[in-house]
């Protein structure tokens, strides 16, 4: 029978290493370099928005009136008018620095201890976060030794500046706390310094490549500012991943009595077929991001399956290639202990066979204990409250900068995020418009003549997100602009931060719809396809979906309700980020295919050999059991690395992606798999007479290898009808 395609692209690597391993290297190189030289666009605020409040941000930006970037400093004293000296200070410092286009005079409280200052930074808005600094000192030099005086600053360049740099720190303590512990787990893994190093450095390499692709895509498709970290986080779990189940399969062949040429054969015949099914399945999961028809998850959707890609296509090619030049020194750099341990755990799925024994004698049992421990975990998400949240959030209540705006708006509600209404008009001077304009005397009205535009500023009451702010949210839209500008001419859309997060949760409710159906139908049809059996495919989307709601229970019962949250070293929020639950949910239906191929192509691959149902899941999962809990482990730990990083949307995929992996590779594949497909029996592999037409796909070697301890193990249990009892 003709190999496929995976065994014949390994053997031809492998047969061809030289070439191989220099295209690669070479190609990472010329990506990196390429994409280092071209630099990284950015979205605007308007490409990432939606709905109204991205019309007016649109309209702001083409007729370059872009809100200029505002600092609020509050100055408090202990005694009325206390804070005048201080805010004379302030302001000649501030002006010294050059940075500033306008010092506005303080506003004083209603009781005299306090006073607000507004300032405007020159130059462009995008960059102001780049020259706030010597603002940010100058205020704190006027604030110096003045006894019973405290200040607080809060604005969009210094919000700017802190996740500037914090975007830079997380990245690298992601970066140098997520190589590391991939590296330790595969040690564990392997007990062999080579065999450990080989899939963190394709993975590292894979994601410089993909890096430099990104960056010169994003002339063309402009991205969000955190998704080289959503990247850096798919392509080493992702890299790491399909290394490691292609050399674990390898290794195990060579363990049973398998020549070196043939054991990559039937590696790269099986696990390279896995990872190649694998990775379309996920890189199509991904494609579905597009037809949310927003920007944000265009770059989610086009970074993900780079980096996919690039993975896969070194897992199928470099690491074949490598295996074939290294021979047994793969094995190079043993560690003695951990490496009798490893053998000792590829000789027998050990840890399987006791853990399976139960699920197998009663599956309806623990099918029922499995759904509802998944769908318990799930209940909280009825109530998920979504948001983009503001910086304020985003850094932790302890941050400065949440100090500031707590500070801020408890004492001036609705400074530091007013409601901003855009109002475009053919003539800006027109009597109807002037009046209109005049109408809004609790706002800031800037006037722009020549562009024929206008800029009202309007507080609203609450802390910026709350239910009193969006009622007067829902107010200014519905009532007082519409009624302020009918018969006017003019144009005028809200915008502000609040606005611009009700926008994107409705944009999202109209986007989702299309995207679930999409990935459904893709992993539907790639198992259909893989399988040959609608019930692998059905129950393969069923058990997905109970993943993403238990993930989805999991981020809003610590992170909404603060359930845990002290334990994970994070806090309560009141919200889920706005742009997670349809990129979890994108994420998770795609690496869920990677432990479920992997798993299913194994048990498939056992039937095909003669064994019955319930000894061919036994024989799959225990054999796989080593490679899936390395796997997930290794994901787990990338996945909870970004759970520990400051900023809190970081916090939320991390935990939220961890927990799922980890229920996905224990509840689902080890107790909910099981259990169904074997109350399920014969029905798994049953063929609908209009499927025997789609091509047969081979999930094995056509020479099946001497049978291992395992195999007979299982045979001896299915005769007592239990499959794993030895």
């Amino acid at each position: 029978m003709r190999p496929n395609l995976a065994a014949r692209v390994g053997m031809w690597s492998a047969h061809h290493r030289k070439t191989a391993v220099i295209g690669w290297l070479l190609f990472v190189v010329l990506a990196t370099v390429g994409g280092g030289s071209a630099g990284l666009i950015e979205m605007s605020e308007s490409e990432g928005g939606a709905g109204d409040s991205a019309r007016a941000e649109r309209i702001l930006e083409d007729t370059g009136l872009a809100a200029p970037a505002g600092e609020l400093v509050l100055i408090s004293s202990r005694t009325e008018g206390g804070w005048k000296a201080t805010a004379t200070e302030l302001a000649r410092t501030v002006a010294a620095t050059g940075e500033t286009a306008r010092i506005e005079p303080p506003l004083p409280s209603a009781d005299g201890t306090e006073a607000l200052i507004r300032i405007e930074m020159k130059g462009d808005p995008e960059t102001a976060g780049d020259r706030v600094e010597p603002v940010l000192d100058a205020v704190r030099t006027a604030a110096d030794g003045r006894e019973g005086v405290e200040v607080h600053q809060f604005g969009r360049a210094s919000a700017d500046k802190w996740l500037n740099d914090l975007l830079a720190d997380d990245f690298k303590k992601a970066e140098f706390t997520a190589v590391p512990l991939a590296l330790g787990i595969l040690l564990v893994a392997f007990g062999t310094v080579v065999a450990a190093l080989l899939p963190v450095a394709l993975a590292l390499t894979a994601c410089a490549a993909a890096f430099g692709l990104l960056t010169l895509a994003s002339h063309q498709l402009h991205l969000f500012q955190t998704t080289y970290s959503v990247m850096f986080l798919m392509g080493l779990a992702v890299g790491v991943d399909y290394c490691l189940f292609y050399l674990r399969r390898e290794r195990d062949e060579r363990a049973a009595g398998r020549d070196p040429e043939t054991a990559l054969r039937i590696a790269a015949a099986t696990s390279g077929r896995a990872v190649l099914v694998s990775g379309i399945t996920v890189m199509l999961a991904m494609a579905g991001m597009f037809l949310s028809g927003m920007l944000l998850f265009e770059g989610f959707a086009l970074a993900t399956i780079i980096v996919v890609l690039i993975a896969v296509i070194g897992s199928v090619t470099v690491l074949p290639a490598l295996l074939a030049w290294l021979g047994d020194r793969v094995d190079a750099g043993r560690i003695p202990l951990l490496h009798r341990r490893g053998r000792r755990a590829r000789a027998g799925g050990t840890l399987a066979a006791p853990l399976l024994r139960p699920v197998l004698a009663r599956p309806g049992l623990f099918a029922v204990l499995g759904t509802v421990l998944m769908l318990a975990l799930a209940a909280p998400a009825i109530g998920m409250k979504t948001e983009q949240l503001g910086m304020e959030k985003q850094f932790g209540s302890d941050s400065a900068l949440t100090v500031a705006h707590t500070a801020i708006t408890g004492s001036f509600p609705g400074g530091p995020d007013p409601a901003r209404i855009v109002v475009e008009a053919d003539d800006i001077d027109a009597a109807p418009v002037r009046a209109a304009l005049a109408g809004f005397d609790s706002g800031r009205v800037t006037v722009h003549r020549t562009e024929d535009i206008a800029l009202i500023e309007v507080p609203l009451p609450g802390d910026g997100s709350d239910r009193r702010s969006r009622d007067a949210l829902t107010e200014l839209r519905e009532r007082t602009v519409p009624a302020a500008f009918d018969g006017t001419g003019a144009k005028a859309y809200v915008t502000g931060e609040l606005a611009e997060s009700v926008d994107f949760n409705e944009k999202l409710k109209d986007g989702i719809l299309p995207v679930f159906v999409f990935i459904t139908a893709v992993t539907f049809l790639v198992m259909l396809f893989c399988f040959r059996s609608y019930v692998v495919a059905v129950t393969s989307i069923l058990l997905n979906l109970l993943s993403v709601a238990a993930a989805y229970g999991v981020m809003v019962a610590v992170f909404q309700h603060g359930i845990g949250a002290s334990l994970l070293g994070t806090e309560k929020v009141g919200a889920i980020e706005s742009w997670l639950p349809l990129f979890v949910l994108v994420v998770l239906f795609g690496l869920s295919m990677d432990y479920h191929v992997f798993v299913v192509s194994r048990i498939r691959e056992s039937r095909d050999r003669g064994a019955d149902n319930r000894t061919a899941i036994a024989d799959g999962i225990a054999r796989t059991a080593g490679a899936v809990t390395g796997a997930a482990v290794i994901m787990v730990a990338v996945f909870a690395v970004f759970g520990t990083l400051t900023m809190q949307s970081m916090k939320q995929m991390g935990v939220g992606l961890a927990v799922a992996v980890l229920l996905d590779a224990t509840v689902v594949r080890m107790v909910l798999l099981p259990s169904v497909m074997s109350l399920l029996g014969e029905r798994n592999w049953r063929t609908p007479r209009l499927l025997r037409r789609l091509p047969v796909v081979e999930h094995g070697d056509p020479a099946p290898a001497p049978a291992p301890d395992l195999a007979s193990a299982s045979a001896s249990a299915s005769a007592s009808k239990d499959p794993v009892s030895s």
